[in-house]
C-alpha cells in the first residue's frame, strides 16, 4: 500500500474530529455524530483511493453516508481498498464532555477486513508482550496468570480495561477475586484495545463484550502494534442471527483470531482525538485556529507516529460541508 496514504488518511480523521469537537458537552449525540460523518465523507472525496466501506455507519437504508458497501475516494484507477470507519467512537463521551472520544479510519487491501455485523462481540486483547498467551475460552484466572507470566508481573500489578456495563458484573467480580486491577470505562473499547498495545499506557488487557465492528478496528490497530485480539460474535436474538446470515457468517460460535478480523500486513490505522484522554490530546479551538492530536500506524513496518497539527479553519472550506460549524444557539461560526 502506498505509504503516502498514511498522511492522507490523517486528514480524514482530523476533519471528523474538528467537526465533532464543537459539540462537546452540549448533550446532542446525534448532532455530533452527524457532523463527524459529514466531514469525514467530504474529505474522503479528495483522497486518491478506490475504497469500499466494509465497516461503517450501517446499511444503506440506515445511513446516507459511509454506509456498508459505499464506494469512496476519487481514484477509480487506484488499487481497490477496504475501508473501516468510525467517525465518532463515543458519541455519549462528546455529548457529556468526557475523555477518549475518537475519530478513526482503517485501510487495507481488498478483502482485508471481516465484514462484521452491528451486534455484540466478546473480546480479549493484549499487547505484543503477551501475544500468543491468551485464550478467550480459558477462565479469567488462567488468562490473567498467563499474561502476568508473559509480562513478568504479579497479577496484582496487571490492569484490565472493562466497559462499565451490568453484563460485566460477573467478569468484574472474577478479576477482583484473582487480584488484578480494573479500569472501568463508560464507552469506547477501541481506545482500550489500543492502550493494551502501547508501551507506558498502564493497561495490560482488555476483556468483555462490546461492539463487533469495534472489534475489527481494534484488530487492525493491534496488528500495527504487534498485539493480539480474540473474539466471538454474541447474537442476542433472531435479528442478530439474520444479520450474520446476510453477511455470510454461518458459525455462530466461531472464535476469531487477529488475522481473521484483519488480514495481511498492508494495513493502516489512524485515529484523532475529539476529547482528550490518556492516549491523545483533544481538539483545542482558539478563534479561527485549532490543534489536533493524532496517531497513525502501519502494520507492515510497525511504525507508530504521533502527529500534532495546527489548523487555520477559515482556509479549509473544502474539507467541510457548508455551515458545519454553525451550531445551534450560535456556539460556533468558524466557517
Amino acid at each position: 500500500m502506498n505509504r503516502e496514504l498514511v498522511f492522507e488518511i490523517i486528514r480524514v480523521t482530523e476533519a471528523a474530529a474538528l467537526a465533532a469537537a464543537p459539540w462537546m458537552g452540549k448533550g446532542k449525540e446525534k448532532a455530533a455524530d452527524q457532523a463527524a460523518v459529514d466531514a469525514m465523507r467530504a474529505v474522503f472525496d479528495t483522497i486518491k483511493i478506490n475504497g469500499t466501506v466494509k465497516i461503517g455507519e450501517g446499511e444503506k437504508d440506515q445511513a446516507p453516508r459511509l454506509f456498508i458497501g459505499e464506494k469512496i475516494g476519487c481514484g477509480q484507477n487506484c488499487p481497490k481498498l477496504d475501508v473501516a470507519v468510525d467517525p465518532l467512537e463515543g458519541t455519549a463521551l462528546v455529548a457529556k464532555g468526557l475523555p477518549n472520544a475518537l475519530a478513526m479510519v482503517a485501510l487495507g487491501e481488498e478483502n482485508s477486513f471481516l465484514q462484521a455485523p452491528d451486534m455484540y462481540m466478546e473480546k480479549i486483547a493484549v499487547g505484543s508482550g503477551a501475544r500468543g498467551k491468551i485464550n478467550l475460552d480459558a477462565s479469567v484466572e488462567d488468562n490473567l496468570r498467563a499474561v502476568a507470566d508473559a509480562l513478568n508481573k504479579g497479577i496484582k500489578d496487571l490492569t484490565v480495561i472493562v466497559l462499565d456495563r451490568p453484563r460485566h458484573q460477573e467478569l468484574i467480580t472474577d478479576i477482583r477475586r484473582v487480584g488484578a486491577r480494573i479500569k472501568l470505562i463508560s464507552d469506547g473499547d477501541v481506545a482500550g484495545g489500543i492502550a493494551t498495545g502501547l508501551a507506558g499506557s498502564g493497561v495490560d488487557l482488555l476483556m468483555g463484550i462490546g461492539g463487533a465492528t469495534e472489534g475489527v478496528l481494534t484488530a487492525v490497530a493491534l496488528k500495527c502494534l504487534g498485539g493480539e485480539i480474540q473474539a466471538r460474535l454474541k447474537p442476542l436474538n433472531t435479528g442478530d442471527r439474520e444479520k450474520m446470515k446476510k453477511m455470510g457468517i454461518s458459525k455462530h460460535d466461531h472464535l476469531y483470531f487477529t488475522d481473521e478480523l484483519a488480514r495481511g500486513e498492508s494495513l493502516i490505522f489512524a485515529v484523532t482525538a475529539i476529547t482528550g484522554g490518556e492516549l491523545l490530546s483533544g481538539v483545542n479551538y482558539s478563534g479561527n485556529f485549532a490543534t489536533t492530536h493524532s496517531l497513525v500506524m502501519r502494520a507492515e513496518t510497525r511504525t507508530i507516529r504521533y502527529i500534532k497539527t495546527n489548523h487555520t479553519i477559515i482556509h479549509k472550506p473544502e474539507y467541510f460541508p457548508k455551515g458545519i460549524f454553525n451550531i445551534e444557539h450560535g456556539a460556533s461560526s468558524l466557517i
